[in-house]
């Protein structure tokens, strides 16, 4: 006999925890892009503009670290937070730093791979609870906020 253990909302019973979440995920995938896109430029001049020579890579590092960062101090980067969303264990609680390192790197992962990602957003599209590919595989899950948290 097995139990389920998901103490985060039922997409049956609480819908509001999950409306709108996809649309949500990629306003604020924007905004995200957006300001790790200004923390690059602003760096650049720091590497006596030889950072120009690695831009991809220091775009890739500085995303890393953000979206880790914040994701760890506050279950949701700042572009999820403007948006009113964030991620969620599978026990309900707010990510700790290494769940959020693995979030981070399977984001990584299928940002790489092309397919990984359509396959993502696919997932997020059709599935009760709004998951992508790093989300069903940590267990994570991306909900509103509750008003007043």
């Amino acid at each position: 006999m097995t139990t389920e253990t998901w103490a985060i909302p039922d997409p049956s019973l609480q819908p509001e925890f999950y409306a709108d979440v996809p649309s949500k995920r990629l306003m604020a995938w924007v905004v995200d892009v957006v300001l790790i896109g200004a923390l690059v430029l602003v760096l650049v001049p720091f590497t006596a503009f030889i950072g120009l020579f690695f831009l991809p890579l220091m775009f890739l590092v500085i995303s890393f670290l953000y979206r880790w960062s914040t994701l760890a101090s506050g279950s949701a980067t700042w572009g999820m937070r403007l948006l009113a969303i964030e991620l969620r264990d599978g026990n309900g609680d707010r990510l700790d730093g290494g769940t959020a390192f693995l979030h981070t790197l399977g984001y990584s992962v299928s940002v790489a791979f092309p397919l990984l990602q359509v396959v993502s957003v696919g997932l997020m599209l059709t599935g009760s609870r709004a998951q992508g590919l790093t989300d069903n595989v940590l267990g994570t899950v991306a909900i509103n906020r509750r008003a007043g948290h």
